[in-house]
């Protein structure tokens, strides 16, 4: 139906898609990461990306070669871990405005399992 080899000229492509109400863009993206289910990574340095936007639906196509790693996720999960599962930020956060050491907001923390309002309320 579409006579094979070579495909179509991209001006051409571009304006029929434009007729469709497509958009298309090229980003300038340095690297993609593809966080997998099995804990893995596929890295893409300098890939090709496309967003097409057609109706409000985005969609990104990824043109390279990947590198397959270890995830770096559960670096950052772990650290929470250690720290009684409380993220500093929430730490930083309740010191602030409650007025009190970083050691006393985890602790109102970790009492109130996380509650932010809650731990406020214990230390002030």
């Amino acid at each position: 139906m579409f006579g094979g080899g070579g495909g179509m000229n991209p001006r051409k492509m571009k304006q029929m898609m434009e007729q469709m109400g497509i958009d298309v863009d090229e980003l300038d993206a340095t690297e993609v990461v593809i966080r997998l289910e099995d804990g893995s990574e596929l890295v893409f340095d300098d890939a090709d990306v496309t967003r097409m936007d057609a109706r409000g639906q985005e969609t990104y196509q990824v043109i390279g070669e990947p590198e397959e790693r270890e995830s770096t996720a559960g670096e950052v999960e772990s650290s929470e871990e250690e720290s009684g599962g409380i993220p500093d930020e929430d730490v930083e956060l309740v010191a602030a405005r409650a007025g009190v050491s970083a050691e006393e907001a985890r602790e109102a923390l970790e009492a109130t399992g996380g509650d932010l309002a809650a731990a406020i309320d214990r230390v002030e």
